[in-house]
């Protein structure tokens, strides 16, 4: 069955093609019901190893699962296959060898961005030492086009890459923002040919744009430079701006009705709610730092997690704070939404889920795979794919999950 749930991805109702999933909200379809409780010998349906490093999520494309990585000591960077099913490996494609960048963030690695797929291709993102580089793949691993998408070279915060490529109406869209010659530039799906390009100005940030239908048009948001900004996804027009608190953003924005969020946290920090009517107008504000994360817009609230773990509600209009609790841990993917329960994954591998409730914090399971968590899980099918990483006696690995019943 094939089911339009985000307007412009047209995507089978147990599939998540790209970073955010099928309503880029990273609320699952309705209906899904993953497990609460698992373990390493709980509803586990299969578990794979993954070569190298990565933090980007995995996404489920029909019968497969894919996802990126990175040998930083033999500098490849590739993209890898599993059967959705039994979690056997059906490919691995190499997309680049050497020129990795000398220095990133020790919190970041050379695979963060995720993987976008239109059901046919996958578009894979990568960082080289100047550049970024994006390659598409059919689903057998054979690449059929690679280009080189733009420069990124930063100077001052040589911590990394990390936006993921935006799939709108035929093009994907890749954004690249440093202290030169940042842009923001859409590509077409079949060849590669760049279909227009826009300047950003000259200031590091790390957010992924999404696109939202508000105010009766398609938008294109964006956070960070100081700015909250919205743009016309088939031209990268400005349409609207706000003033922000903060430079540098590393979460993606999030929306409920004509209002939408961001948070940010350098040089200060602070959560803000915008009109999306044009006007940008700033509803409210407050001092949270969810710098690394996105946030969840669900049923008129805003749910959240900061970097030290907290968790916290607000009245997506008003910003009231319905409540906060501490999770534990420090915290750099972001929550899922499933089934009305909230699954968030702490940086030494545990992941909470709580109740998606404005009336108070429901606890309802912790569960532990590993000991390292800085992907964000896809939940679709009814199943959770998950990356987690152990360092047992000293060898670290990474693992690939499907977690179901």
């Amino acid at each position: 069955m094939i089911l339009c749930l985000h307007p412009h991805l047209a995507v089978a109702e147990d599939d998540w093609r790209v970073w955010r999933g099928p309503n880029a909200n990273n609320v699952a379809a309705e209906g899904e019901t993953p497990p609460v409780k698992w373990s390493e010998s709980k509803n586990i349906r299969w578990k794979a190893p993954l070569p190298g490093r990565g933090h980007s999520s995995p996404i489920v494309v029909n019968d497969r699962v894919l996802i990126s990585t990175a040998d930083e000591a033999k500098q490849i960077q590739s993209v890898v296959c599993f059967d959705r099913t039994t979690g056997r490996q059906l490919w691995n494609t190499d997309v680049s060898q050497g020129d990795f960048a000398p220095k990133i963030h020790q919190k970041n690695t050379h695979a963060s961005p995720t993987l976008a797929s239109n059901g046919k291709t996958v578009f894979a993102v990568f960082p080289q030492f100047d550049r970024i580089q994006l390659t598409a793949l059919d689903l057998d691993g054979k690449q059929k086009w690679q280009i080189k998408a733009g420069g990124y070279l930063p100077l001052a915060y040589q911590f990394g890459y990390a936006p993921s490529p935006l799939l709108y109406q035929g093009t994907v869209i890749i954004t690249s923002e440093y202290e030169k010659n940042g842009f923001i530039a859409a590509f077409d799906q079949q060849t590669g040919r760049e279909v227009w390009r826009i300047k950003r100005p000259e200031k590091m940030n790390f957010s992924t744009p999404i696109v939202a239908q508000i105010a009766g048009r398609d938008q294109m948001l964006l956070s960070g430079n100081a700015k909250v900004a919205s743009f016309d996804p088939q031209t990268g027009r400005d349409l609207w701006s706000a003033p922000a608190m903060w430079i540098v953003s590393c979460g993606t924005m999030v929306w409920d009705g004509d209002l939408v969020f961001t948070s940010g946290g350098f040089p200060l920090k602070g959560t803000m709610a915008v009109k999306a009517d044009g006007s940008g107008k700033i509803a409210w504000t407050n001092r949270v730092k969810c710098y690394e994360q996105s946030m969840l817009a669900y049923n008129g609230y805003l749910y959240a997690v900061d970097d030290n773990g907290i968790a916290y509600c607000w009245n997506a209009q008003t910003g009231k704070e319905q409540w906060k609790s501490r999770l534990g841990g420090k915290v750099s993917s972001s929550p899922v939404l499933a089934n009305d329960q909230i699954y968030l994954t702490n940086e030494q591998g545990k992941t909470f889920v709580f109740r998606a409730s404005p009336e108070k914090f429901e606890l309802l399971a912790e569960n532990q795979l590993g000991d390292e968590g800085f992907a964000t899980p896809a939940i679709c099918g009814n199943q959770i794919f998950h990356r987690a990483a152990s360092s047992k006696s000293g060898n670290r690995q990474e693992f690939l999950y499907c977690i179901g019943k």
